[in-house]
């Protein structure tokens, strides 16, 4: 059974078919966007606050393909550049502040550049450099530390990101398994690897994002409706006539980080068809891996994976975090060792597991622990979504705001619900959709507030209640300015 005490972010799990109503009432009607007065306004901020980062990122556009090196950053009309992140705050290069509900895209659930782990990093480089090629204490330490939070990850191998971490679990369930068959859910990101652009972001567009990516490089990767066990389980029988599938890999709180959010007892239904199936269940805990709690979405839902993904959170938000953890079994796959019979899973790294990365992710995630961050952060997400709901009734308003802990959503647009099981509503509307959301995003920002793409916002340990009140006071003012709103 899990255990739902305060070290876990998710107070009370939300109401799904509640949710999926109400998202569904959005979608079925006409856009409400900004007041084009207001937008007006938005792009007049920028144009007077902003010239410098527009400056910098206009000059980038010359030697930096678009102009940024990360799709984060990608924001309407144009990007920000930051000059400096402490606690709950970002400042840009023209001095503006923001209430930072980005936090680097999740990582930093102690806040932005937390003191206590930077000295420790600081001491690091004093002493050995951020990197050696050999081995470091360090990534022993953190192995352990994580072993003991998530006592599924019996052994631990560090990568560079999240991406490299779910193409080395799919390589090593492959190996593992001898089948070839993968299933994600449609929708999720699990990184941008050739064999998972496929279903991305939306459910049933398979290979549309797939530029540049040869059919055969995702042939055996699969998706499956969100939420449809029946669907999965089809997929599951079919594949047992082809040799079987290797591995079902799902964020455990739904894809995009829950923003098509599971019912309570979806991962414990996919962890019994996997088991029936004789497929690993791989779970992609790179957002929810120790945000919703030390032990991850794995320890709240008591779900026991095969193998987990993890990266952000596990270096505390310092570089090359990405990890693959699991099975003693099916980790063997990866032993070291020069040489070899052919039989290993390859994977490689020259920074992989860095002197660096280690002791910040050491330090990162005691200091959690020791603060109990992932709950207090969960609380001011708990706090943010009661506020946004306040709002949304107070004016009227269609949009639908829930969280799972820290990790809160704010749907204004409903761009990422549209899915090919009405495709003429997927090609008409996903544009327009997609725009309005930006247009949002520019909103909250032009009032101090950076979110995740106008739709997403991570709350930290640093957001207090006074910081949570003054964001909602500058939400209720872009809010307050949409059409139709009382």
């Amino acid at each position: 059974m899990a255990t739902h005490g305060p070290q876990y972010a998710i107070s009370e799990y939300h109401d799904t078919d509640a949710i999926y109503a109400r998202l569904r009432a959005l979608i079925g009607q006409p856009m409400r966007p900004l007041r084009r007065e207001r937008l007006q306004a938005v792009l007049d901020y920028f144009e007077t606050r902003c010239a410098g980062s527009q400056a910098l990122t206009d000059e980038a556009k010359k030697y930096i393909p678009g102009g940024v090196q990360h799709n984060l950053a990608f924001n309407y009309p144009f990007p920000l550049a930051i000059a400096r992140a402490d606690g709950p705050y970002m400042w840009d290069v023209d001095g503006n502040r923001y209430i930072d509900f980005l936090q680097a895209g999740g990582p930093t659930v102690l806040g932005s550049n937390y003191a206590p782990v930077r000295e420790r990093v600081f001491e690091l480089l004093q002493s050995c450099g951020p990197v050696t090629g050999l081995f470091h204490e360090y990534e022993l330490k953190l192995a352990q530390l994580i072993n003991r939070f998530m006592p599924s990850i019996e052994q631990c191998r560090m990568l560079g990101s999240g991406t490299e971490a779910v193409m080395a679990a799919i390589r090593a369930a492959r190996a593992f398994t001898g089948k070839k068959k993968v299933i994600k859910a449609g929708g999720a990101y699990h990184g941008w690897s050739d064999q998972m652009v496929y279903g991305l972001h939306i459910p049933g567009t398979r290979r549309m994002e797939a530029t540049g990516i040869p059919g055969g490089a995702s042939g055996h990767t699969q998706e499956f409706f969100p939420n449809d066990l029946d669907h999965l389980r089809r997929l599951m029988m079919f594949n047992r006539l082809r040799g079987g599938t290797a591995a079902v890999i799902v964020e455990p709180v739904g894809p995009e980080s829950g923003t098509r959010p599971v019912p309570r007892q979806f991962s414990a239904e996919v962890r019994r068809l996997c088991d029936e199936f004789g497929a690993l269940l791989i779970f992609d805990e790179v957002v929810t891996g120790f945000r919703l709690g030390m032990g991850g979405a794995q320890g709240y839902f008591g779900v026991r994976p095969d193998l987990t993904i993890l990266g952000k959170c596990v270096t505390g938000g310092y570089p090359m975090a990405g990890a693959v953890g699991g099975r003693r079994d099916v980790m063997a796959c990866f032993a070291a060792g020069i040489g070899g019979s052919g039989e290993r899973a390859y994977v490689g790294g020259t920074l992989s597991a860095n002197p660096l990365s280690c002791v910040a992710g050491y330090y990162a995630l005691l200091e959690m622990e020791r603060t109990n961050a992932p709950a207090i952060a969960g609380r001011a997400g708990d706090r943010l979504t009661r506020g946004l709901q306040q709002i949304i009734e107070r004016h009227a308003l269609p949009f639908v705001a829930y969280n799972q802990g820290s990790i809160v959503h704010l749907e204004t647009s409903a761009v990422m619900l549209l899915d090919f099981k009405n495709p003429l509503k997927l090609l008409r509307e996903m544009k327009p959709r997609k725009h309005m959301m930006e247009e949002m995003g520019a909103a909250y920002m032009a009032q101090g507030i950076i979110t995740l793409a106008g739709s997403r916002a991570y709350t930290s340990m640093a957001d207090t209640d006074d910081v949570i009140d003054d964001a909602l006071d500058r939400f209720e003012y872009v809010l307050s300015g949409v059409e139709g709103a009382e």
